[in-house]
């Protein structure tokens, strides 16, 4: 027989088998790469419109996100491993199979998917999305991946704590390096604390709601969600958390506006600032930068109790219109405006009460934008520098004398915090203003770990909500 009839016949070609829940979290995962979206905003119409189609149930759309939430959340210690695993530096590798090889690593060490299923389902992934070449090197890193656990793979690509600790919990804890060093040094304390902050970072937030006062109530809520599905918030008298699989557009208080979605910090901040004492007349109140209108809302409540108005001012005009959307039926008077609060539209000693929420890195939020921590750069804290001092500068002259501003941001980092309000309040970079800080820890009453004071920051790990900067101050003159 000749060699031509040894030969085994070639395999038929097979196509490759179309995943819905795997297609869709890599379309998320390139929209985030391809045009910095963000995955809280990109992925909800797309479950939406997958569910539409009856592509999916329940447990699909909680799978898809996780597989996107979870790879976001530690791209960086399986970008450590992926690289590796290959003989080419990870830049050198397309971004569209980084993705695919980072969905696959984090089902493989970060789910309990079986290996086999996990590389199989990745694989077919690749065909389907990238073609069968690609599928190959898919195939071969990922069955790398598969011969270990996490804590085997972190073992050997992470360096030693004793001999680079921030390098260190930045492979292990899957943050940039000069973000464990930023929030270490606002942190303070030793090892412990900081592993915890940045495991606390990779953990699911829960989902908090907001009774807007006098137009709905936390038991409202609570009734409305059952035994199984709420529970009551840990701070604020106004909030009320989700179990998860809560649908916060279920409930009818919700889709009335008389309550929101909103972060417990945020809450907290708010509370503060409307509770904080203040001499004189408790009329006018003003939250400086407004949007999307959560803190505006739960302010707006609090002060037609008491008879007081509230002018809610944003500088981008799309904002502004979340914000009006966020008002929209609150029972006091309010206005909203599309204004620049460096060049604002009001008199000076206009307010009793002033918020200025400023634009931040949003370092304190990273558990609900995971992929914020791989686009911000150190360089972001010079931009806002200048607009961080030069709202709260314009804060202080809103205000009237006697009258008390907040001072507010979602970061911790000592930049954007504590050193602006010591910047301003010591004419640093422009005139001094004439203001004292107030003790804000007060006015979080049953909060714990506020330390020194006067200001507050709150933390993931410590409090379980974002990590939300307050320093209230009172002009003087």
């Amino acid at each position: 027989m000749n060699e031509q009839a040894h030969r085994r016949p070639p395999k038929p070609y097979r196509r490759p088998k179309k995943d819905p829940v795997r297609i869709l979290a890599y379309e998320a995962l390139r929209a985030v790469d391809e045009r910095d979206a963000y995955a809280n905003l990109v992925l909800p119409p797309m479950l939406k419109k997958a569910r539409e189609k009856d592509d999916f149930d329940g447990r699909d759309a909680a799978l898809a996100t996780e597989l996107v939430y979870g790879t976001l959340r530690r791209q960086g210690t399986y970008d450590a491993i992926i690289a590796s695993c290959i003989d080419r530096p990870l830049r050198e590798v397309d971004p569209p199979v980084l993705d695919v090889l980072a969905l696959g690593a984090h089902q493989l060490l970060g789910t309990r998917i079986p290996s086999h299923a996990a590389v199989s389902a990745s694989v077919e992934l690749a065909r389907v999305v990238l073609g069968d070449g690609r599928a190959k090197f898919v195939n071969a890193v990922l069955r790398k991946i598969a011969q270990d656990d996490l804590d085997a793979w972190l073992e050997r690509v992470a360096p030693p704590y004793d001999k680079d600790a921030e390098d260190h919990l930045a492979v292990v804890h899957s943050h940039p390096q000069w973000i464990v060093s930023a929030l270490w040094d606002s942190l303070g304390g030793g090892r412990a604390g900081i592993e915890d902050l940045l495991e606390a970072d990779n953990e699911r937030p829960e989902v908090t709601l907001v009774a807007r006062p006098g137009r709905s109530t936390a038991d409202e809520l609570l009734e409305a969600l059952g035994e199984e599905s709420g529970l009551p918030g840990r701070w604020s008298p106004y909030a009320v958390r989700l179990a998860e699989g809560g649908e916060p557009g279920a409930i009818e208080a919700v889709r009335e506006g008389r309550a929101g979605v909103q972060d417990e910090g945020s809450q907290l901040v708010a509370i503060a600032l409307a509770n904080a004492p203040l001499d004189g007349p408790d009329e006018r109140w003003l939250d400086g930068c407004a949007g999307p209108g959560g803190k505006a809302a739960l302010l707006a409540a609090l002060a037609a109790q008491r008879g007081a108005s509230l002018l809610a001012s944003e500088k981008q005009p799309h904002r502004a219109r979340l914000v009006e959307r966020a008002l929209a039926g609150n029972p006091g008077p309010y206005q909203v405006i599309t204004a620049d609060g460096t060049r604002p539209p009001w008199l000076p000693g206009s307010f009793d009460r002033v918020l200025m929420d400023v634009p931040c890195t949003g370092l304190g939020a990273l558990r609900r934008r995971p992929e914020a921590r791989w686009r911000r750069r150190p360089e972001d804290l010079e931009g806002f520098a200048p607009l961080q001092r030069a709202l709260l500068r314009e804060a202080l002259s809103a205000v009237r004398v006697g009258g008390v501003v907040g001072y507010a941001t979602c970061s911790p980092h000592l930049a954007e915090t504590r050193v602006v309000v010591d910047d301003v309040l010591r004419g640093r970079g422009g005139p001094a203003v004439e203001a004292e800080l107030l003790d804000a820890r007060p006015l979080m009453p049953g909060v714990p770990a506020l330390g020194e004071g006067p200001d507050v920051q709150l933390w993931p790990h410590l409090h379980g909500t974002d990590a939300m900067y307050l320093a209230l101050l009172r002009r003087t003159a």
